[in-house]
């Protein structure tokens, strides 16, 4: 291909220079950040020749090429704009500044609230699964074991102000440590568990109150169990304290000050002010949302799973975090927003699930068949970006389809213990009501799935002369790919990454490593190795093009914690150690390791199989070609 054509098809299709913010490249794609997005053609930009896909994320518009191509297109780019190249943290900030407030303020609460996801979820589902044993076998509510289990599976609810708090601090700067006492002070025993108010105030008995600011403001003294808003604005409240006085203390008493007047004041302003006026702005929003989905008929059912998907586009799905985490927080817990959620989902995979089942393109059946998959187990964004959103009536129609699941949810009443896990995974915190989760899922399957079976049709394309191809025509016959990395294989489609899930940049399967080496999958030359080391490209002796590429956004860390062990143009036999890597810094970089090994040229095959499940070693069979 000619790069400086491709680059100069992307440039004018972003609306020239002057539209250019901020460029940087990774392994496999362009990242920009565009001044005006309304000058950007993607339908456009995806016929230009190397172009596998164009979509936006996280306020970068991010055009795929592939490994071993997009750095060739991101040279001519930057010398045809006459614009100095960038880095990813360049683009990263600059898109971050981009985006208005409230979206920031959207991506601040997914930020908070996603990395404690994990305890919510245990909680649920032993709370779900002490529900159904309870409910099978009530004699077993005696039993000392189930009791202590069930300690366990209110522990994470109980606590949530500390875990919210904390996370909040990582996210704000702040001291996690002090930002756990500001937790603890809103549920302190000395103060009333908020659960217990009610009933309290229904046997007549008062709630005492402090007498605070001079006796202008009584509040009562009464616990935030269940209350997540409050503790997010006290923990920012108090990081901008603390950081404050860390730049004006002397250094020789900010030991003692910083972390004395830190507690103090924003745990007083928290009980005397924070804590009571927003715990009835959030009550008022819980309410509001309880309220949406209890609308006659099972509108709100049909509003919240239709609009859902176009709120995943647009990046504002982050904020239901909070509603689902206040729902859970009850003393009991009663998610109704999840079932809607899930309708949505599983609606958006089965208008792409109809995609692969009509379309005669086999690109497209490439990436409509996983993404659907992936979709049923909650991670829509394959289908929607790389499937849906493209073709748009497919996106449509699993609109269409998520109002329909939404409104036997809302209808019915169906709800979760927990929050973080929809689609088929829903199952296991929806145990007291698994039949009307099942048919949730199954109206919003069928209708997408016959809306966009209907609707969709494969897009005409301009007829023209098929370019001359003189790269080396694959052999005859099979090739076998072997295991660069020990570890265990992960179907693609399961990677939380919607470029290498929908296989826009090749087949082939991942791998969640066990050790930090790579290896030669087989024998070949190195002809393409990125300089920030996290993935090298491999062609074979026999034409296959392999991309290892090793984590997820890992090209962020600008090779640090990667060592290279050949080089660009090298040829290498099958086994020989390519590149090693320290796993557990990355790791505490916070960077998933997951590690995809695709075919990039599978096209020029008739079939790519993966061989391999389960726990395999560097070696073995992982992939077999076929032409």
């Amino acid at each position: 291909m000619d790069h400086r054509k491709s680059a100069q098809g992307v440039l004018d299709h972003i609306g020239g220079p002057s539209n250019i913010v901020s460029e940087a490249h990774c392994a496999t794609r362009l990242r920009l950040v565009i001044a005006d997005n309304s000058k950007v053609d993607k339908k456009a930009i995806e016929n230009v020749d190397g172009v596998k896909g164009c979509f936006e994320a996280s306020g970068q518009l991010q055009v795929i090429f592939g490994t071993g191509i997009v750095n060739h297109v991101y040279d001519e780019f930057i010398d045809i704009a006459h614009i100095e190249g960038g880095t990813k943290d360049d683009v990263k900030e600059a898109a971050a500044q981009k985006q208005n407030w409230f979206l920031r303020a959207i991506k601040t609460l997914g930020d908070i609230f996603v990395p404690i996801i994990p305890a919510i979820v245990a909680s649920g589902l032993l709370n779900g699964l002490l529900g159904g044993l309870s409910s099978a076998i009530p004699s077993i509510t005696q039993s000392d074991t189930y009791n202590i289990v069930n300690l366990f599976a209110g522990a994470a609810l109980s606590m949530l102000p500390i875990l919210i708090a904390i996370s909040a601090a990582k996210k704000f700067g702040g001291n996690q440590f002090l930002a756990a006492v500001i937790g603890f002070i809103m549920i302190h025993p000395n103060l009333i568990n908020a659960w217990n108010v009610a009933s309290l105030e229904e046997a007549g008995e008062k709630i005492p109150q402090w007498s605070v600011w001079f006796g202008a403001w009584h509040v009562n003294q009464v616990g935030y169990q269940g209350h997540v808003i409050p503790v997010i604005i006290a923990i920012f409240l108090m990081s901008k304290l603390e950081k404050w006085l860390h730049k004006h203390v002397p250094a020789m008493i900010d030991l003692f000050v910083t972390p004395l007047v830190s507690v103090l004041v924003t745990g007083y302003l928290t009980l005397t002010i924070i804590g009571p006026v927003f715990s009835t702005v959030e009550t008022w929003v819980l309410h509001g949302a309880q309220a949406l989905i209890g609308l006659p008929f099972g509108i709100g059912g049909i509003l919240i799973g239709g609009l859902y998907a176009i709120t995943v586009v647009a990046g504002l799905h982050h904020m239901y975090n909070m509603i689902e985490a206040e729902m859970c927080a009850q003393a009991i817990p009663k998610n109704t927003w999840m079932p809607i959620a899930t309708a949505a989902n599983v609606g958006q995979g089965a208008a792409a699930l109809a995609v692969a089942v009509k379309t005669r393109d086999k690109k497209i059946k490439s990436m409509a068949a996983p993404s659907s998959l992936s979709a049923f187990l909650g991670i829509t964004e394959p289908a929607i970006f790389g499937v849906n959103i493209r073709f748009m009536k497919p996106f449509i129609a699993g609109c269409i389809g998520g109002a329909a699941g939404g409104f036997v949810a809302a209808v019915s009443g169906v709800y979760a213990t927990a929050y973080g896990i929809t689609g088929l995974f829903g199952f296991l915190i929806t145990t007291q009501s698994t039949i009307m989760y099942a048919l949730t899922m199954a109206v919003s399957f069928v209708v997408a799935f016959i809306c966009s079976y209907i609707m969709y049709k494969d897009p005409v394309t301009e007829e023209a002369e098929a370019p001359v191809d003189d790269r080396p025509q694959v052999e005859a016959g099979e090739e076998e790919i072997a295991a660069p990395v020990n570890g265990e294989v992960i179907p693609l489609e399961k990677v939380p990454d919607q470029t290498f899930a929908s296989g826009v940049l090749g087949k082939g399967v991942a791998i969640e490593p066990s050790e930090g080496k790579i290896y030669a999958p087989a024998d070949g030359t190195v002809t393409s190795f990125f300089p920030t080391k996290h993935a090298v490209g491999i062609t074979t002796d026999r034409g296959a093009e392999i991309l290892v590429h090793v984590g997820l956004n890992t090209v962020e860390l600008d090779g640090k914690f990667f060592e290279t062990h050949t080089q660009e143009n090298a040829r290498v036999k099958k086994g020989d150690l390519l590149l090693s890597f320290d796993m557990g810094e990355i790791k505490k970089a916070g960077y998933q390791l997951v590690t995809p090994v695709l075919i990039t040229n599978a096209g020029e095959y008739t079939s790519v199989e993966s061989v391999s499940q389960g726990l395999i070693e560097q070696g073995q069979s992982l992939i077999t070609v076929r032409k």
